[in-house]
């Protein structure tokens, strides 16, 4: 069995920017990734995705990202940055790791793998994102349902859909861009819970990290944030929505009450007839490997303290990156970097030792 100071669980962005920390902080750690290449849940995005930020905004801590070819980075390009940036920190990634169980080892934490490997350790950093774990809301009817179904989580590109009737499924901008390109080769139905809110078409992701900043600051302060009621989580007018809007397709209508063989039914008894549905519905926190500490509630979370980063009932487990929960803007590339930086502050306050400079980012 290897001893750390620290394990880090995932090796996706939040697991690199704990990362780019811990190697200056004198403290021993490893960083398992259950992914067999770099970056993380990137390495699963549609292929025409684009971050809603230019690359001086879309950087985790240390080296910004490189300038793109276009304004905002697109996927490949948040995959080759995230690749190299592991290679010039030199970081001590070890992959494919499926990390099972963690459980207690006398005043340690045992950290196992499903192929038998083990680690003990003073501290981890469960970093293991959401991605592997899409939430699909429940339907009557919907294991009749006769077409195709498939998570975001595992769209790629709009050419196997050609010329079907497709619902597109939630009211994110995930749903909003997946709606704008499978729009262009097939008839879709956009069905969200309640009516999209779209911000103007200026805004991208600094503003929204902006705002997600305020509203770290508002809760550090103990105040209402100043934000704008349009704020984060809204739908970011990318020019492929823009275009969506442009050809009329941008418009959405409420859930059916069911499911049929062939499609949906709603609450005023009308029907339509469905190919496929994509469901755009969000994904919930990865943390099965800590379920047998027994600090994973009701909802599937984990109750933090006040930095939104440190467990309360296993003061030595921090998390970073699942969302709001977790901290505003946590699970972005931009806006982990705070929580990464005040983990390992407090792992080293834990531990005993001595941290060196940790307040440039």
């Amino acid at each position: 069995m290897d001893s750390v100071d620290v394990v880090v669980i995932g090796g996706g962005q939040a697991g690199l920017s704990a990362g780019y920390f811990l190697r200056r902080s004198g403290l021993s750690y490893v960083i398992l990734d259950v992914e067999t290449s770099p970056g993380g849940a990137w390495q699963h995005a549609w292929k025409s995705l684009h971050l809603f930020s230019p690359a001086g905004w879309s950087s985790i801590p240390g080296w910004p990202m490189p300038a793109t070819r276009e304004p905002c980075p697109s996927q490949a390009e948040v995959l080759d940055y995230l690749a190299r940036y592991e290679h010039k920190y030199a970081l001590p990634v070890i992959r494919p790791v499926q990390v099972k169980r963690i459980s207690r080892s006398g005043s340690r934490l045992r950290v196992e793998a499903d192929d038998g490997r083990q680690w003990q350790t003073r501290a981890v950093i469960s970093a293991t994102g959401t991605w592997r774990h899409p939430c699909t809301p429940g339907y009557e009817g919907l294991n009749a349902f006769g077409g195709v179904q498939l998570h975001s989580a595992h769209y790629s590109h709009p050419e196997p859909f050609a010329g079907m009737r497709v619902a597109i499924i939630g009211s994110g901008s995930s749903g909003a861009q997946i709606l704008a390109e499978v729009s262009k080769v097939a008839k879709t139905t956009w069905i969200t819970q309640r009516v999209p809110a779209f911000l103007a078409d200026d805004v991208d992701g600094r503003v929204l990290f902006a705002r997600a900043t305020e509203k770290w600051r508002a809760q550090q302060e103990g105040r209402e944030p100043d934000i704008q009621r349009d704020g984060f989580g809204d739908i970011v007018m990318v020019p492929p929505v823009v275009d969506a809007r442009r050809r009329g397709v941008l418009v959405s209508m409420p859930p059916p009450v069911r499911f049929t063989a062939t499609g949906m039914q709603w609450a005023d008894g009308s029907e339509r007839n469905f190919d496929a549905v994509i469901w755009c519905t969000g994904f919930r926190p990865v943390l099965s490997h800590l379920e047998g500490l027994g600090i994973v509630n009701a909802r599937g979370r984990i109750d933090v303290d006040d930095t939104q980063v440190r467990s309360v009932a296993a003061p030595s487990i921090w998390l970073l990156g699942y969302g709001d929960w977790n901290g505003a803007a946590s699970a972005t590339l931009i806006g982990v970097t705070r929580y990464a930086r005040e983990a390992v502050r407090q792992i080293s306050d834990y531990i005993g030792e001595a941290s060196p400079v940790l307040s440039g980012a």
